[in-house]
């Protein structure tokens, strides 16, 4: 099962980086692969936002869509994603964002499998990239929204 782990200083605060990474809908603006997210439900209770949203992900002629749950924590600065459905067995992603003497730590988890073998074949190598190139995208974004410095 193929996952991936990063932690990155980034010059802004935790704050920030929740707020861009909060701000699903943009994704294909910027993110490397995401062709569309469309938010399907948003629900608010006790200081937390549940979404249900779907992503649709490109690479050359191959096109997936899947739907995830996405809880927003603010209070705790971290943010989980689970996956309910689309081309994965599995996909958990889970971002946590914490003080920093330069600004924040982006702490980045995801944990996925492909249902199907052909499709892990496919599209495997190509996700394991992108997702590497997805902290330094949430980076580049956070640089020209809030500025090379915190």
């Amino acid at each position: 099962m193929p996952s991936f782990q990063t932690n990155r200083s980034v010059p802004h605060t935790p704050e920030q980086m929740f707020a861009l990474v909060a701000d699903v809908e943009k994704y294909p603006q910027f993110l490397p692969l995401c062709e569309a997210l469309t938010v399907r439900s948003s629900r608010e209770r006790d200081g937390k936002t549940l979404l249900v949203a779907d992503m649709t992900v490109g690479y050359k002629a191959i096109r997936e869509t899947f739907t995830s749950q996405v809880l927003l924590k603010p209070d705790e600065n971290v943010i989980e994603v689970k996956y309910l459905d689309g081309p994965f067995k599995h996909l958990t992603n889970i971002w946590r964002f914490a003080p920093h003497p330069t600004g924040c730590e982006v702490q980045f988890f995801i944990d996925y499998e492909f249902k199907s073998r052909i499709l892990s074949a496919v599209m495997g190598a190509m996700f394991d990239r992108a997702f590497r190139m997805f902290s330094e995208a949430f980076e580049k974004r956070a640089d020209e929204i809030y500025g090379a410095s915190a």
